[in-house]
């Protein structure tokens, strides 16, 4: 079985296109499938302690995973009609994290980069 992005992304769009479904899959139209599976995740996980979401059955954790790929597939349909590089993305994304969060300044703490005093 593939494991890179670009094979999955091929496999998704292949999916969709042997159904007739590229017609619906806008950007907008997926990024509010993706929304929607987030919730969906999140669903999971509402009301359990810290703890307890760190230690799911193996049936919530099999449940979770589904949920993950939903979201692991709308993003990569929305990457892919917008002809977006998701790897390069997101190492320029780190980048520029680096530097908003410079480890020797923020280590161990979660506040946003706006909330730091110069």
């Amino acid at each position: 079985m593939a494991d890179s992005l670009d094979d999955l992304s091929a496999r998704l769009l292949a999916f969709a296109r042997a159904r007739d479904w590229e017609q619906f899959q806008s950007p907008k139209n997926l990024a509010m499938a993706l929304a929607g599976e987030a919730g969906e995740l999140l669903e999971h996980f509402q009301w359990l302690t810290e703890a307890q979401s760190a230690s799911l059955s193996p049936e919530k954790q099999r449940a979770v995973a589904h949920e993950l790929a939903d979201i692991l597939s709308y993003l990569l349909r929305i990457a892919e009609r917008l002809d977006i590089d998701l790897i390069a993305a997101t190492h320029e994304k780190i980048a520029i994290n680096e530097t908003r969060y410079p480890a020797a300044r923020v280590r161990g703490d979660a506040r946003r980069a706006s909330d730091y005093q110069d």
